[in-house]
Order: C-alpha cells, then structure tokens, then sequence
C-alpha cells in the first residue's frame, strides 16, 4: 500500500505497511479499486454531458458515496467497499451501452476497458494506486485534487441527507475524475484544476452550512458534557446532525431512556411520573430565551418554543 492522504501518515511520506490511522493494506488496495472504477464511470458521464446526453441522479448518489466512503477512515469495511466496486462497475458497464446507444464516443482507457471479476480484484487494485502516476510533481497534484473532491463528497453527501444539492457540484466532480484518468496535463493545467477545486469545495461548504442552518437553526455556543466515564457512547460530529436527529428517534435510544426514565421515578405516585417525552437534538439555552442566569427553565418560553413537539405528545 501507498498512502499519504492524511497529516498523520508515517514519518510524513507514506503508509507503506499499515496506515497510521489503522487501515491494513488490503482496505487501502479495495479503495484504490474503487476509485478506479469511480474514474470509469465519471468519464463517462462526462462524454455524455459533453454530448447533451443526460446522466441519471443515480450516477451523482453513486460517486459522492464513493468518495466520501474513500476518505482516510471513514470506512474501514473491506466487504462494503468491494460491494460498491462490483455496483461501481456494472453502473459503469450500462453507462456505456447508454453511451453506444446514443452514438457517444468514449476514450480508450483502463478504467473503461477492464472487465474484472472478483478474483481478479486484489491483483488489479496493485496497479490503479497512488503510484501508478510515474512523475511525483503531477502525482501529487493529482493527489491534491483527489483529496480536495473527497472532502467535497464528503460536504455534498451531508447536504443530500438534509435535501440540500448542487448539479453543478456533481458536474465538477465528474468532469475533474475524468480528467484524472485521461488527460495528460502540464503540471501548471493542473495547478488551475486544483484551484478550481477549492472554489467548487467552498461553495459546497456553503451549501452544507445553508442545509444545517437551514434545518436545525443557526449553531450556539454550549457548554456539554464530553466524558462518558464508565457508559458507553457515541461520537458525533458537526456534519452528523442528520443521524444525531434519527438516533434520537430510534426505538432503541428512547427505549433506553424510558426505562432510565422508569427507575428514577419508581417511588412517584402515579399522577407525577413521566408518562410521554421527547429526546431534543439539542439543550435549552440562556440565548432563545428558555433558561434564566442562574440556569432555571423557563417554562412559558419553553412551552411556546416546543409547542409543537408537546402538542403531538398529547395527540399519541
């Protein structure tokens, strides 16, 4: 294996054995497959595009969820990353006979022209790596620019959770993989292709903060609670609102918190104990109003804000 996509990679090179983060050589070859294949299809739909012949949504879910699935450890599951090759690569196989049906010539490239099967997989994901571009200066802008349309995907497919996207993002993309695995550019093209990147990933980024504000509110300042001491927990971060707010729903989670619910409240007379609630994606806050200085509820301010959850409380 060969990886230096992160700021943590070994001795500030290159994995070589193990990543540093932990991925094995064996995950690291079946995302190299991987986005071998993402390069095939992007290819693909760009010719089509080039031609005024469409692209189905299907393609744009598929290559965001590959990239973003490629990032250092978001995804350490061999099986599920070979999964999406075996998708990746009969999406790419009726791309071209869309292709063929519509009169699209298409370039004669590895990525288009490999016809692999499960067995053959490990031994083709040795040679479509990092290092199979010779010239370091051009690997690395490549590289950059792959980096740059993972982070991207990974932005995009967060909006897309909430019904946020951006054909025009999906578009770069495609048009940028394409690029990698057909052109031959000079090393100041690609600088340009790089910057371009970076204008496309700032504006995804905007399109994410306009999904997450736009869904859940602008974010405050919030004191919490980070240690779990000696219960289990789970890690959520900024761009997971999304799972944050269905884990609050699973049937599991509100389980959980009933029967703490039930324990505390065992020695309660039965007209005071909680008989419904709500799990909130997040705190009363001192900012909307709902708790006083000295950190009391408010519960007028409380029972205007929420009026809806409590309404529906009453209605199950």
């Amino acid at each position: 294996m060969f990886c230096y996509q992160c700021q943590e990679t070994a001795k500030g090179t290159g994995c070589i054995l193990k990543g540093v983060c932990g991925k094995e050589s064996h995950t690291a070859q079946a995302m190299d497959l991987l986005l071998f294949v993402v390069r095939g299809i992007s290819v693909v739909a760009d010719t089509l595009r080039k031609a005024d012949s469409p692209v189905s949504e299907e393609v744009n879910i598929f290559v965001t969820d590959a990239l973003f699935c490629t990032i250092t450890n978001a995804n350490f599951d061999d099986e599920s990353i070979l999964k999406r090759v075996d998708r990746g690569l009969a999406l790419r196989n009726g791309l071209i006979q869309e292709a063929k049906h519509n009169k699209v010539f298409l370039p004669q490239v590895d990525e288009l022209t490999w016809q692999g099967t499960r067995d053959d997989y490990a031994e083709k994901a040795k040679t479509v790596g990092v290092l199979r571009e010779q010239n370091e200066d051009l690997r690395s802008l490549k590289e950059l620019l792959v980096y740059g349309l993972k982070g991207m995907a990974a932005y995009l497919e967060h909006a897309m959770r909430l019904g946020f996207n951006d054909d025009t993002v999906h578009v770069f993309m495609q048009r940028a993989l394409a690029t990698i695995a057909v052109e031959s550019l000079s090393a100041e093209e690609w600088v340009k292709l790089v910057l371009e990147a970076g204008e496309f990933g700032v504006k995804t980024m905007a399109l994410l903060d306009a999904a997450n504000t736009g869904t859940y509110g602008n974010p405050e300042i919030t004191k919490v609670n980070i240690g779990v001491k000696n219960r289990p927990g789970i890690l959520i971060s900024g761009h997971d609102l999304k799972d944050m707010e269905e884990l609050l729903q699973h049937p599991k989670i509100i389980g959980l918190f009933r029967a703490r619910i039930d324990t505390l409240q065992q020695q309660f007379a039965h007209y005071e104990q909680v008989k419904r609630f709500t799990l909130l994606t997040e705190p009363f806050s001192m900012e909307r109003g709902e708790l006083t200085n000295t950190l009391k509820l408010k519960r007028s301010v409380v029972a205007k804000n929420y009026k809806g959850l409590i309404d529906k409380m009453y209605e199950e």
